[in-house]
């Protein structure tokens, strides 16, 4: 892993929001695997740390509009998710950040009404660059379809991407390994959560 700066880096956690890791989850399944892991109580212990040496984090929701105005329409995930019985509604519990994440007022809360990505046609690039990031730290879910999609976009875009192998998740728990060792181990340095911690609290 690559010494990391904090003046350049940023920490990204990606739909670590109530509807979706939360108690009432649209998706229990995915829920649960993100609390029984451990993985969103190291994504709340990233982002304290985070918090502690100065590195700046940003909160990617996704959500959508109650008449659904904006939102793709062109994958069955899409149209699958406008039948849930938990909808992420903007304004809703369903779309702040869960527990026990603790969101500080220097964070960066970036909400979107379409796509895969927190990247794709949103702020989240204008924004690392104004603020002189060159390494953003990929944490949330899901491992299956937001994560990959979070990392081949920053790449594509010119970062160093760094991912925390046990603070992302997805469906089956076995998938996660085996999209890390295939996919993202290729484009993105591959750590630990204890390590991303034990380089934050290095004396500067």
């Amino acid at each position: 892993m690559p010494r990391l700066d904090p003046a350049t880096t940023a920490l990204l956690t990606v739909e670590c929001q109530n509807g979706v890791v939360g108690d009432e989850s649209a998706l229990p399944e995915l829920a649960k695997e993100a609390r029984d892991s451990g993985m969103l109580g190291r994504v709340a212990a990233l982002v304290d740390a985070a918090h502690a040496a100065g590195v700046q984090v940003l909160h990617a929701v996704a959500e959508r509009r109650p008449d659904g105005r904006g939102a793709n329409t062109n994958a069955r995930l899409f149209r699958a998710a406008g039948k849930l019985p938990v909808r992420q509604l903007t304004g809703s519990r369903a779309v702040e950040v869960a527990a026990p994440i603790e969101v500080a007022a220097d964070d960066l809360v970036l909400r979107r009404l379409h796509g895969l990505s927190p990247m794709a046609g949103t702020d989240l690039d204008p924004l690392l660059r104004n603020l002189g990031i060159r390494t953003l730290v990929v944490t949330g879910v899901s491992s299956n379809i937001a994560i990959p999609n979070t990392v081949f976009d920053a790449v594509n875009l010119g970062y160093q991407v760094v991912v925390p192998s046990d603070a992302i998740t997805g469906v089956p728990a076995s998938y996660t390994a085996e999209v890390i060792r295939n996919s993202l181990a290729l484009v993105a340095a591959i750590t630990t959560t204890e390590a991303l911690m034990a380089e934050w609290a290095l004396p500067r």
